[in-house]
């Protein structure tokens, strides 16, 4: 990580004017709130109509946001207020421990076939679409952990940290809750699996860590996956 990354906390604002509004810019509807906040959120970085997305956000709470992003946000439009962005510069070794959190769209390609790439699938749509249907209701629950951590733990192999594990082999992460959201895009509907992890994990790779962190984990960026927060174990 070479250029400066802000951490920044945004609140929507709590006047009576914004909070007419509330009820439009904050659905109750999980799936039309993950949509509207999408375009919410970009009101504070899209400084031109050519500018790309160049930030990660994370929900806290419905109206509570947190962002990582390479510009400090600017609320244009007056809808938020703005803690002042702070320079998100860890100092990290290897072996250091961290808890974490983070919401992520663990996807595994599909299909393809030789030579081509497959299509992302939610990995835990493609374990269950692989039991019986009749099975897929009783095994919902474990699948949902296995899939989860199987997948971090690939994210862990590729970004430079690993899952703490206990000595029989138990792991300290674990995925707190499961959800899928319909968003409607320009070409059709699209559908995401949203897992919500929290545990603690060892630095193996410093630099491929602080870079991983700052890109993001998974898919659906766009749609406030892949931000992990981070804290001293």
């Amino acid at each position: 990580m070479t250029h400066t990354v802000f951490l920044s906390r945004a609140r929507l604002r709590r006047d009576a004017p914004i909070q007419a509004l509330a009820r439009v810019l904050v659905p109750e509807d999980p799936s039309k709130r993950v949509a509207t906040t999408h375009r919410l959120v970009w009101t504070l970085f899209a400084d031109s109509a050519e500018r790309e997305r160049d930030f990660l956000w994370r929900e806290a709470e419905p109206g509570l946001y947190y962002l990582l992003s390479s510009r400090a946000p600017v609320d244009h439009h007056g809808l938020f207020d703005l803690d002042p962005p702070k320079p998100f510069t860890p100092s990290l070794a290897a072996g250091d421990r961290l808890s974490f959190t983070l919401r992520a769209n663990a996807t595994v390609a599909r299909g393809g076939g030789p030579g081509k790439r497959g299509k992302p699938c939610d990995v835990v749509m493609a374990e269950l679409h692989a039991m019986p249907p009749g099975a897929r209701a009783e095994h919902r629950a474990d699948v949902i952990q296995k899939a989860g951590l199987n997948w971090l733990d690939k994210q862990g192999v590729k970004s430079g940290f690993k899952i703490d594990r206990s000595g029989d082999g138990e792991a300290s992460a674990r995925v707190l809750s499961y959800s899928t959201h319909a968003l409607d895009r320009r070409g059709g509907d699209m559908r995401i699996g949203v897992l919500e992890f929290e545990g603690t994990l060892t630095v193996t790779d410093p630099p491929r860590f602080l870079d991983a962190l700052t890109t993001g984990f998974g898919r659906a960026k766009a749609f406030g996956c892949g931000l992990m927060l981070i804290r001293r174990a």
